[in-house]
């Protein structure tokens, strides 16, 4: 009796609750519809947890199954480190024997304190939904602090389910303080964006310089054909290895996965044998105190000899690059299971090895490994080289992908090689750019001693821009206690610092390298952002009014003709500057048309229920809508067909909540006294008052945007399911108004689809400075026409494509 008792009360409770709710939404209405932009109608979103990859519940076997194959995927890199460790911090000869256990304490302490604590236990917490890179941590930031350049964030944004933000509270005083700081300073943003596109022009170097180290170093076992052939065979493996990149990752990597296992088994073997041979008096680098007293002996050439030490590390970032194909546990146990301990017995077995041959400096693994297993091992160190270098090629790949999904890099081509994992790209034009640049290193720097110089730089300036983006994310987003951000901060940034220090001594020695790639890089992906930022700044001020929509409508010379068309703009608050060329140029309309907006979130999925974002143009009759869409950077844009077929049905959905809306009215009115220059909106999701993630604040300046040129109701599309069963529950008979609009849009897209793409040739304004005019008229209209067309990166089929062309002013 009790416990039907306690169900009535709990059906009226959730009665209430859903009333209630139903009231709230038409009070957010009144407010909402007074901004003009695609906003959210409170509530609507799910903030399931099931739909965020971080939250995913995978068991230990899983786990334990992703740990095993990411051995193959992360560690390559670092893992062939062993190959040329030694001789690129001893280029001299080793001298004192004192010199190589205090070397090896080095490599030691390097190794647990930068990939084991730093990496596996800190870094890879600041993954954005299990996405990694340093455009990851990039996009963690934007989410949480205004820092985009771009002036396109809408306040639905927030409320992706994927996007999980905190919400306020007074005890994040120095959080939000530091936020507020970073959000008013236009150098702070610019700071920001710096260091992410100088981190990812270092990695995507990376891309150049492994291949080059790696299998070189590897090929040096077969010496006696002479240094010219052993250049030869690395340049025809390099070939051989970006040829094969269309292939895909996960046939070219998961395929020889089990060799770089074999690998790892083969360094502990190799390592515990010179231990057992040679003695394990090298063990006593455990000690620190040898790493001072180094310093103190050696002085200038100890700091120098540091670029050498700090190739034990390379490929740490791939850690955290990669992570998104496994999740933090797998990588955390595959490091600290496999490859931690490998790695210190295989430095530690060559160190035993040198006290006996200590001549044998400049090529100690494979003087090192037994002679009866001595072709085995050079076969397979080949085939881990290759491998090595295969991830950080796949890493490049993904990289860029993120960066032109953020509009930092020119349009380029992109496959997605697997169906299984999204994260799986393939850039043919890049990858052909990457070959020729190997190619010019390997040939025009011949030996692995030269490539370390060059390599140390790249590898400890990603390190810096990571600890420093890190530092920001615990300050901003993890709200920690400050003298534990301050002792990451200061620990690390010293001694990266100190690496930096000694691997930029050598930059006439081949140090200069990845600072030329960087440099032209970040002048590439600078100068594509800003005029992309200034074009849309252009877009935003010229759109178009309200009055000429009213014009158009009444205007007899405009016809409608049969079928649906979309009209593509990056604008995703008005309609575009475009669309009056269009009429100008064709005065007709089709009978149902679309603003089509692509929008990439600094987030890497949006589910598809969360995609679309819809508002309709005034006046209704004329069936003109404005639809923003919105793609993660780790997101696959379909086919035509399939892109089609989910926006009609978004928008036939729109249409129903819509007619719903307006047939109900909105019964609460905002009060006089309310401030018209803000608005707050508390948005609950019907659970416990208690709970923190059950309430979102969105909130908005409505000086920030101009005043409101289209007003009609706005909506984003959910599930089909979903708002199918809450209609029923809401209206007893069906509307009828909206199901004759649902069948006219339906017959319009039967009818067909027309694109229609605006070609805005960008230009400086006449009074601009001639470097502007230099980087604008010249260098981005030269990256423009030689890369790939808006129509291609948005799968738009020719035979059903209208261009019209216009030029901005910026």
């Amino acid at each position: 009796m009790a416990e039907n008792v306690e169900k009535v009360e709990e059906i009226e409770i959730t009665a209430e609750a859903d009333k209630n709710r139903l009231k709230d939404r038409k009070f957010s209405w009144a407010k909402l519809r007074r901004v003009d932009s695609l906003n959210l109608e409170a509530g609507r979103l799910s903030f399931s947890s099931s739909k965020t990859t971080k939250s995913k519940v995978v068991d230990w076997s899983t786990t334990l199954s992703l740990a095993l194959q990411s051995v193959g995927v992360v560690y390559g890199d670092i893992g062939t480190s062993p190959l040329y460790v030694y001789s690129s911090t001893f280029p001299d000869g080793i001298g004192d024997q004192d010199n190589l256990i205090a070397v090896l304490s080095l490599i030691i302490y390097s190794i647990v304190l930068i990939p084991f604590f730093k990496y596996a236990f800190v870094v890879l917490r600041a993954n954005d939904n299990g996405e990694g890179g340093t455009f990851a941590l990039y996009s963690l930031l934007c989410r949480h602090v205004k820092a985009s350049l771009l002036p396109n964030q809408q306040p639905e944004d927030r409320e992706l389910s994927n996007y999980q933000l905190d919400a306020p509270s007074s005890q994040l005083k120095t959080a939000y303080k530091i936020r507020g700081k970073m959000e008013k300073s236009k150098l702070a943003k610019l700071i920001l964006f710096l260091l992410t596109i100088l981190g990812t022009s270092m990695l995507i170097g990376d891309g150049v310089l492994t291949p080059c180290i790696s299998v070189l170093s590897a090929v040096s076992g077969i010496k006696s054909l002479g240094k010219d052939a052993v250049v030869g065979i690395s340049v025809a493996i390099l070939i051989i290895l970006f040829s094969a990149q269309r292939f895909g990752t996960d046939k070219v990597g998961y395929s020889f996965a089990p060799i770089i296992c074999l690998w790892f088994a083969l360094l502990s073997g190799i390592g515990l044998y010179n231990l057992f041979t040679y003695g394990w008096g090298v063990l006593r680098a455990l000690n620190p105190l040898y790493i001072v007293d180094y310093f103190k002996r050696r002085g200038k050439h100890g700091w120098v000899s540091l670029g050498g030490v700090v190739l034990s590390v390379t490929g740490t970032e791939a850690m955290f690059a990669d992570l998104g194909h496994f999740n933090v546990q797998a990588i955390q146990m595959s490091f600290s299971g496999i490859v931690l301990p490998a790695l210190l017995i295989a430095y530690s077995g060559q160190a035993a090895y040198l006290t006996k041959y200590p001549n044998d400096v400049e090529d100690t693994f494979y003087k090192s490994v037994p002679d009866a297993i001595y072709w085995p091992t050079f076969v397979i160190a080949v085939a881990a080289a290759i491998i090595a270098s295969q991830a950080i090629i796949s890493g490049a790949f993904s990289i860029i992908s993120q960066s032109l999904a953020l509009g930092c890099f020119p349009r380029v081509k992109v496959v997605h090689t697997s169906v299984k994992y999204d994260g799986q790209v393939y850039i043919p034009d890049i990858n052909y750019m990457l070959m020729i640049a190997c190619v010019i290193v390997t040939v025009g720097f011949k030996t692995t001693e030269k490539i370390g110089n060059a390599y140390g730089i790249a590898v400890v300036a990603v390190m810096m821009i990571t600890t420093s983006m890190v530092t920001l994310i615990m300050l901003v987003i993890w709200k920690i206690n400050i003298l534990w951000i301050a002792l990451f901060c200061v620990f690390f940034g010293v001694v990266e610092a100190v690496y930096l220090s000694s691997v930029l001594y050598k930059f006439v020695q081949g140090g200069y390298l990845p600072l030329v790639f960087s440099l032209v890089l970040m002048t590439i992906m600078g100068i594509w952002h800003y005029v992309h930022q200034k074009r849309y700044d252009f877009e935003l001020k010229n759109k178009v009014s309200n009055e000429y929509i009213k014009q158009l409508a009444e205007d007899p010379r405009i016809s409608r003709m049969p079928g649906m068309g979309l009209l593509y703009s990056e604008l995703v608050q008005g309609i575009p500057p475009i669309f009056p060329h269009f009429i100008s140029s064709i005065p007709s309309i089709h009978s149902v048309l679309v603003f089509v907006s692509i929008k990439k979130l600094p987030i890497s999925r949006i589910t598809l229920e969360e995609r679309f974002l819809f508002r309709q143009v005034e006046p209704r009759e004329y069936r003109m809508f404005r639809c923003v869409v919105r793609y993660g950077y780790m997101d696959v844009m379909g086919t035509s067909e399939e892109f089609e077929r989910q926006l009609v049905e978004n928008l036939k959905e729109f249409i129903r909540h819509e007619y719903f809306i307006s047939e109900g009215g909105v019964t609460e009115q905002t009060t006089a006294q309310e401030n018209p220059q803000n608005s707050t909106l508390l948005v609950s999701q019907g659970k416990e008052k208690g709970t923190s993630k059950s309430t979102v604040f969105v909130e908005e300046s409505l000086n920030q945007l101009n005043p409101p040129r289209v007003s009609s109701a706005s909506t984003q599309s959910f599930n089909a399911a979903q708002s199918t069963n809450s209609s029923s529950r809401i209206i007893s008979a069906p509307i009828q108004g909206a199901e004759e609009e649902m069948q006219f849009v339906q017959r319009a897209m039967d009818e067909g689809v027309i694109y229609l793409l605006g070609e805005a040739e960008v230009m400086a304004k006449q009074n601009s400075s001639f470097i502007k005019k230099i980087i604008v008229d010249n260098v981005y209209n030269f990256l423009r026409k030689n890369f790939r067309q808006g129509e291609k990166v948005m799968v738009i089929p020719h035979t059903r494509l209208l261009r019209v062309g216009m030029t901005y002013e910026i």
